[in-house]
């Protein structure tokens, strides 16, 4: 029995990047061995478990083979049989199929330290074609990797448009899509990893309503200010669908199944930037529209999002219109519904008044302006 240090943790070390995760792999033992030395068993398709004082995970070294389409349909083969060797091949980039052991040797077997020194994302066998869902992980990967330099290899660039000609991406389910974009919109360079996308013909078949030259361009710009101002998931998710129209942001976010609060500052962002971008002058009556539409008195924290979202999506030019929507409602925020009840409104009365009130205080803020 042996045990080695794998993947990210040996990868990051490399880089000289911090090392957040350490996972193991042992070979030359079995299931019953793992179990009688403490570790507790958590893998149901294969063996992995957690060490009983560091709780890390230690996985039986395994090989897989493809049995069908997509990235499901894999039988997995576990055995005091299977080389370490064996375990890294089936593994998708170089960089991330080395090991370490407990000595601290390198184990290198498909010249990962290589590819680390060349700045190069590359495959590790042509078993990288078995799994649509190494395109997206290889994309977001040179996300991360861009400030340092890293480029996705030609050969591999070359093997994900065939995966995609193929139609290899068409088996991929929704929820693992959203899964990584949603960790590619936080990656050091988001933008990238839609670039490598549509570099290779995913970005078509995965969001293809961003697949446009013009839209394209501003979608990024977009998400890179969503980036760069450290906004949420949400907000930087509705930064990245602002150039599209409503109901292509709303099928487009029901279809990756997104998350309710991405879909909401999606749909809100893409409804509202019409409104606003024709707004020519601080109207009362139009502001406090938005404001009602965007549900502020409710939802402010929300709100504040959509104003990161907008911030980003809308030209320089019109950036003084986010201004007016801050002023007009810290003006109506002012009303307080309490006071009117103390004057005998209640019921549809009361929330005419709320409404009459909401609007007297942005025309008064309006001298303001």
């Amino acid at each position: 029995m042996k045990t080695y240090l794998v993947g990210g943790a040996v990868r990051d070390e490399l880089l000289g990047l911090p090392v957040k995760d350490r996972d193991w792999v042992v070979t030359g033992a079995t299931p019953e061995e793992m179990r009688q030395r403490g570790f507790k068993q958590v893998g149901a398709d294969f063996p992995v478990f957690l060490h009983p004082d560091t709780r890390e995970e230690y996985a039986l070294a395994r090989t897989e083979r493809k049995q069908g389409r997509g990235y499901h349909g894999f039988t997995v083969y576990s055995a005091p049989d299977v080389t370490l060797e064996d375990d890294l091949k089936r593994r998708d980039l170089t960089i991330n199929a080395m090991a370490k052991t407990t000595h601290g040797e390198l184990v290198d077997p498909f010249g990962g330290r290589e590819d680390i020194q060349t700045l190069s994302l590359r495959h590790v066998s042509e078993a990288f074609a078995e799994d649509p869902l190494r395109i997206l992980r290889t994309a977001r990967f040179a996300a991360r990797l861009q400030p340092l330099g890293f480029t996705v290899a030609e050969p591999t660039m070359a093997l994900m448009r065939h995966m995609v000609k193929e139609g290899e991406v068409e088996h991929l389910v929704a929820e693992r899509v959203w899964q990584e974009i949603q960790r590619a919109l936080h990656e050091n360079e988001p933008g990238t990893f839609f670039e490598v996308l549509r570099d290779c013909g995913a970005l078509t078949r995965i969001v293809p309503e961003l697949d446009g030259g013009d839209t394209f361009s501003a979608a990024l710009s977009a998400l890179r200010c969503a980036h760069h101002n450290e906004g949420e998931t949400s907000t930087r998710f509705a930064a990245l669908v602002s150039p599209l129209t409503p109901a292509e942001a709303r099928s487009r976010t029901k279809k990756l199944k997104a998350p309710n609060d991405c879909q909401d500052l999606a749909r809100l962002t893409t409804s509202l930037m019409p409104q606003i971008r024709t707004m020519t002058s601080y109207r009362a009556d139009t502001l406090l529209e938005v404001l009602d539409e965007a549900d502020v008195w409710r939802r402010a924290a929300r709100f504040t999002e959509l104003l990161k979202a907008l911030n980003c999506a809308l030209p320089d030019a019109e950036q003084i219109k986010l201004g007016w929507l801050e002023s007009a409602r810290h003006a109506a925020m002012s009303v307080q519904a309490k006071e009117l009840m103390a004057q005998g409104y209640k019921g549809k009365e009361l929330g005419q008044a709320i409404h009459k009130q909401r609007l007297q205080r942005i025309s008064e803020s309006q001298q303001r302006q």
